[in-house]
């Protein structure tokens, strides 16, 4: 693991989670797609939008990877307030509780504290359903 000196754009997480926490919070894709574009922001910090959108997209590349129809790949907006609704009241909350980000709900905002240990496996993650 590394450790985090002088100023840095990303925020780090405190407490080290568990292997079983991890991977926990992994299985579930809209939490991993959450997941793998927060860690692609430069500062960690998002609106809900911007994350839903974030979700919604890699499920679309996702989609024309694997040939399935456009019907299903382009969300309508009822579908796609589905995926934010899940974002904000399940998935959000829970990656908060992990102490792995920080959901503003007044603001719709989102802070992703960087951890070590799920980088290393978000990254597996995302190259393994990404080839």
């Amino acid at each position: 693991m590394r450790e985090t000196e002088g100023e840095s754009t990303a925020a780090t997480a405190q407490v080290t989670p568990s292997l079983d926490l991890i991977f926990d919070l992994l299985s579930n894709r809209r939490r991993r797609y959450a997941l793998y574009y927060l860690s692609n922001q430069p500062d960690g910090v998002a609106t809900l939008e911007d994350v839903t959108n974030g979700v919604v997209d890699h499920q679309e590349r996702l989609s024309e990877s694997t040939g399935e129809t456009a019907t299903t790949v382009e969300p309508d907006s009822e579908q796609r307030g589905q995926i934010q609704m899940e974002l904000q009241h399940t998935h959000l909350p829970k990656l908060e509780d992990a102490g792995i980000l920080e959901h503003d709900q007044r603001s719709e905002t989102v802070r992703y504290w960087t951890q070590p240990s799920l980088e290393e496996w978000l990254e597996h993650a995302h190259h393994k359903e990404s080839h």
